[in-house]
């Protein structure tokens, strides 16, 4: 079983950047974990490049922050890339998470 040491990213609050319009506020932190499922599979649509998306499953070991906020963890930082976080098992004291797309929305680098 592959190991896992990167960050995940969280949305727990938004801020309002104009009238009637909402950013997210996003912060990074790292966790430890396992790669329990390596799978990827492209996506054929009516575009002329076909969207990557991998299945995996990370199981990380959670603390009480994680536990408590498992709801605003928006992706994970896999392999040089932002995944979306599509859903997350609490399997405690472990969040399995599995992974979906490539992740394009606001991160602490670009706020």
């Amino acid at each position: 079983m592959a190991r896992f040491y990167d960050v995940i990213g969280y949305a727990p609050t938004n801020i309002e950047t104009a009238p009637g319009v909402w950013e997210d506020v996003v912060i990074e932190r790292k966790y430890f974990g396992d790669i329990l499922r390596n799978t990827r599979r492209l996506e054929g649509g009516g575009q002329v490049n076909n969207d990557i998306t991998v299945g995996n499953s990370i199981s990380i070991m959670a603390d009480d922050d994680a536990m408590g906020s498992f709801f605003n963890m928006r992706y994970v930082r896999w392999m040089g890339t932002n995944w979306i976080i599509s859903d997350i098992e609490v399997a405690s004291p472990r969040l399995i998470l599995k992974l979906g797309g490539v992740y394009n929305g606001p991160t602490p680098s670009t706020a």
